[in-house]
């Protein structure tokens, strides 16, 4: 049995339905929507997404949206279960989650019991690489444990990054939509208030496009971060199956009781095709990387890596509002809990705290968590690195060289700027902040580092 992460709140159950809209790889200035609407460049400059813009129009945009990880799977295990992907490492996620006795409550599984006429479903991408399938989770429909293949039209991998491929239902937009649409519908006839989440393949490679919506950006003057045509059409494509969503929403009569989320599982990549030195500044290159204004992209635990468009909409969110407010995919378990009706409990193994006070007051307010911190690792054999976030500070910790970097991102969002050196008192306690953490969550990269250090050469 699993343990109630929520009790009974002051006011009667919302009953409210919640649909989270996972994209994949979509970068946070990617949109034709800025992100962040004090900071030039926050936006894109080819790409059009009108029905995410929409979203923006009538919701709440958070401008320091974070993914849990720069990599696809420990991102949607981290949002399952409202944890940093570090808390719940890498290898050991499996064996250590499939027994729901030793571990916290899924998000169906927490909303359940918050109420248990709640009915949930999982459409697409799932990819947790554990052995785990939506229904172990508390998913009463499911596309199964499915991945990245599962996705695209070819399984040929040599040139993925090179062939386009155009055709209908690309990235299967289109079919993810209409079982999320009959889900919908099904519960609305039943009276039955529902978690949705659609994961969707798309934008990751292979690119897939429609043939008329490769035609429209093929002949649309490029820009100077975004100008692939096919990466443009798969964005295109995939804004027009979630405006579809929107619009079964209204013609349901649901909106009026739904809050919707959209998040990306982790930043767009640095470069198309990627590049081999992509911890490198921008100004390695000759050209300005496609997350510009932030730095880097998916796999690095840099801005472009982790920051990622993050967009709220539903009843009582003021529409056209910006929070500048730091939140985090592990925010999401405890605020849908909260929308549910009941108030999360207090729990050490929880990482996020609910987003609902933001949602109600125009984004203004604190979050209340276990920890003002935000804590990262990239777990890679090749390049493992830390990250904490403090406020507007940042420090990267880059364990095989020993190297710490720290920026202020309020001033410098680009990270352009390491100011380790002049703020040493100030890296030295997020270092030892950082640190401490990991020895407490996962003692297998302390075993590997202690004190930060590289063990071995």
């Amino acid at each position: 049995m699993f343990l109630a992460l929520c009790s009974a709140a002051a006011q009667p159950p919302g009953r409210a339905n919640i649909v989270l809209i996972l994209t994949d790889d979509l970068g946070w200035s990617s949109l034709s929507s800025s992100m962040d609407r004090h900071l030039a460049g926050a936006s894109s400059d080819y790409h059009e997404t009108p029905a995410i813009d929409r979203m923006v129009r009538e919701g709440m945009r958070f401008s320091r949206g974070y993914a849990p990880d720069p990599i696809c799977t420990p991102s949607r295990r981290s949002i399952q279960f409202g944890q940093t992907s570090l808390r719940q490492g890498d290898e050991e996620f499996a064996g250590n989650y499939r027994d729901a006795a030793h571990r916290p409550p899924s998000i169906p599984e927490t909303l359940k019991s918050a109420d248990p006429s709640y009915v949930a479903a999982h459409f697409g991408k799932w990819d947790l690489r554990a052995g785990i399938t939506p229904e172990q989770l508390g998913y009463d429909e499911s596309d199964g444990n499915t991945g990245n293949r599962d996705g695209d039209f070819s399984q040929e991998r040599g040139e993925k990054w090179l062939k386009e491929y155009i055709l209908e239902n690309p990235k299967q937009t289109d079919s993810l939509t209409a079982r999320a649409i009959r889900f919908m519908a099904k519960q609305s006839g039943a009276d039955k208030p529902f978690y949705l989440q659609v994961s969707h393949y798309a934008t990751h490679v292979n690119f897939e496009t429609r043939p008329q919506t490769y035609r429209k950006f093929a002949d649309k003057k490029k820009g100077n971060r975004h100008d692939n045509a096919a990466w443009a059409g798969m964005i295109y494509d995939l804004d027009a199956s979630i405006g579809r969503l929107f619009e079964a929403l209204d013609s349901l009569g649901l909106s009026a009781n739904t809050y919707i989320f959209l998040m990306a599982d982790n930043g767009g990549v640095e470069f198309i095709p990627p590049v081999g030195n992509r911890l490198a500044p921008p100004s390695a290159f000759s050209k300005p990387m496609r997350n510009a204004p932030l730095r880097g992209g998916k796999w690095t635990l840099y801005e472009g890596g982790i920051r990622v468009p993050f967009i709220v909409k539903g009843p009582g969110i003021k529409a056209g509002t910006q929070s500048d407010v730091p939140v985090a995919g592990w925010d999401l378990l405890p605020t849908f809990c909260e929308l549910a009706g009941k108030t999360p409990l207090n729990d050490s193994r929880l990482d996020g705290g609910s987003l609902f006070s933001l949602l109600k007051n125009g984004g203004k307010g604190k979050v209340a968590r276990t920890s003002d911190d935000f804590y990262f690792h990239r777990f890679n054999n090749s390049y493992p690195h830390s990250a904490i976030i403090s406020g507007p500070y940042k420090l990267v910790h880059f364990w095989k060289t020993g190297i710490t970097e720290l920026y202020n991102l309020a001033k410098d969002p680009g990270e352009i700027h390491n100011i380790r050196a002049s703020e040493k008192t100030r890296a030295e306690l997020m270092e030892k902040r950082l640190f401490s953490y990991i020895r407490k969550t996962n003692p297998a990269i302390a075993a590997k580092y202690p004190d930060g250090k590289k063990s071995a050469p």
